[in-house]
């Protein structure tokens, strides 16, 4: 793994989109995975701040979404896809036929994860996968205990999963299952940038990054990884050691 730590999450934010930018520049047509939820929101805005200005160019890019609520899709507010569209497809204008996200409304949810894979190799394996650490160490929907050679599938979420995912709802809802890109095709992608911010992170940081390689702790897992960064603020890296 390679640490890299900014001062503020601001800093991290504009340091990730730079990174991004620049493999997005020198790889066209590359397959990016793209996280939802509150760490990578600054990155995003950077990007589409960089678009808008003509400094990044993502015409030829394609994109795929990580993860999404079972029973959810982009028109929920809350959910992956909706996140996903008001943060970064929308304001950088990325065409339908450029990404592939999770429909988590799907009749057959295991077919949403063969036409998830059949997009994903058929355009060269992910390139960059782009994730957040989830306080229990899950990357995207990949839960503790979760086989590591699982490619893409439906799970059963974790307790805590479901308690931390309520804060993207306006009210209670039911989250039981999600559907996700799995360990074996994320530990396939060329490039990996793990984004973590804020000192609640802090603790379960220490633990990917000090403890024990083990499905256990998912994200751990990303340090048998040749081409893993680590993006931290201060206050999420206070309990690393380095």
């Amino acid at each position: 793994m390679n640490i890299i730590i900014s001062e503020d999450y601001a800093a991290m934010s504009r340091r990730v989109a730079n990174d991004v930018n620049k493999i997005i520049q020198e790889k066209p047509g590359c397959l990016v995975c793209i996280p939802s939820g509150d760490t990578p929101t600054g990155m995003y805005n950077n990007l589409a701040e960089d678009h808008k200005e003509g400094k990044l160019n993502i015409g030829q890019t394609y994109f795929v979404g990580l993860d999404e609520w079972g029973g959810l899709n982009k028109e929920d507010n809350g959910s992956c896809g909706y996140y996903l569209h008001k943060y970064f497809l929308d304001p950088l204008q990325v065409k339908k036929e450029k990404y592939f996200l999770f429909d988590g409304k799907a009749g057959n949810l295991q077919n949403e994860c063969i036409k998830a894979e059949a997009f994903i190799d058929d355009k060269g394996g992910i390139e960059l996968a782009i994730l957040g650490l989830g306080m229990n160490g899950h990357l995207g929907i990949n839960e503790p205990g979760v086989s590591p050679e699982l490619r893409t599938h439906v799970i059963q979420l974790d307790e805590l999963t479901k308690k931390v995912g309520q804060k993207y709802f306006d009210k209670t809802t039911l989250l039981s299952t999600g559907i996700t890109i799995g360990l074996q095709l994320l530990l396939e992608a060329k490039t990996i940038f793990l984004l973590v911010s804020g000192k609640h992170k802090a603790g379960i940081l220490s633990q990917v990054v000090n403890g024990e390689i083990s499905n256990k702790v998912p994200a751990s897992l990303l340090r048998n990884h040749d081409n893993c960064f680590v993006y931290v603020d201060k206050d999420a890296g206070g309990k690393t050691e380095i």
